[in-house]
């Protein structure tokens, strides 16, 4: 077979394709700008979502920031003049951020801040003597998807129970976090605090095997220094 004729083939073979793909597209048209629109749809809404999730974003977190600051804003100055926004006692303060963070949780609590705002709420509500509610807010955060956070709700929710006459529970929770330990809260931090109910319970035995533990293991960390300290002075 001479080039020319190849050549003749190929040309062939291209205008054939090229005659079926159209023939394809016109008898398919329906189906074709169907599928056009779908995708387009698909696109603009997820387009859509995006601008919704970071503008209620933006407004969740400059809230919660909001909140924090009333949270820790220092206190009055006994005898000094009362001035905007500067609260006299503690219980004041808890009680108007406990009500900022409780909104935010409510607004939203499907973003990252909106849970922050739940574990918030939890620990005024328990400095406002709150229990129930403080119970509540914390266990909404103590099954989150964000490890850490969900380490400081139940590290706060076993500290509830202990206060609580709930000891059970509270022992269980700090099992657990020593267990699966996290940035926030670590296996030493949550064994100190279980050798610290021990102790409460006259149970020095188990208390002192915790504290060794911790000394041992974390021997140039905070945890156990602490520790030490705690076997020393027993």
């Amino acid at each position: 077979m001479d080039t020319r004729t190849r050549h003749a083939l190929k040309q062939d073979k291209f205008a054939l394709a090229a005659k079926s793909s159209a023939s394809w597209v016109t008898e398919n048209q329906t189906t074709v700008v169907r599928w056009s629109i779908g995708i387009g749809v698909v696109i603009v809404l997820l387009i859509g979502g995006l601008a919704f999730w970071s503008v209620r974003s933006s407004a969740a977190n400059i809230a919660l920031g909001a909140a924090v600051d009333v949270y820790t804003s220092p206190l009055a100055i006994p005898g000094a003049p009362s001035e905007p926004g500067v609260y006299t006692t503690a219980e004041a303060r808890s009680k108007e951020a406990n009500r900022e963070f409780v909104a935010i949780a409510h607004d939203y609590g499907w973003l990252p801040a909106g849970a922050r705002s739940h574990y918030f709420a939890g620990i005024t509500y328990e400095e406002l003597g709150q229990n129930g509610n403080a119970e509540n807010q914390l266990k909404a955060v103590a099954g989150s998807w964000n490890h850490n956070l969900a380490n400081l709700a139940k590290l706060a929710l076993a500290g509830l129970y202990q206060q609580t006459d709930r000891s059970d529970e509270a022992i269980d929770l700090y099992k657990e976090l020593a267990a699966k330990p996290s940035v926030t809260v670590s296996a030493g931090s949550a064994q100190l605090a279980l050798a610290d109910l021990y102790a409460a319970q006259g149970k020095l035995d188990q208390a002192r095997v915790l504290w060794a533990k911790v000394r041992d293991t974390d021997k140039e960390g905070a945890a156990g220094q602490i520790a030490a300290q705690k076997l020393t002075g027993q």
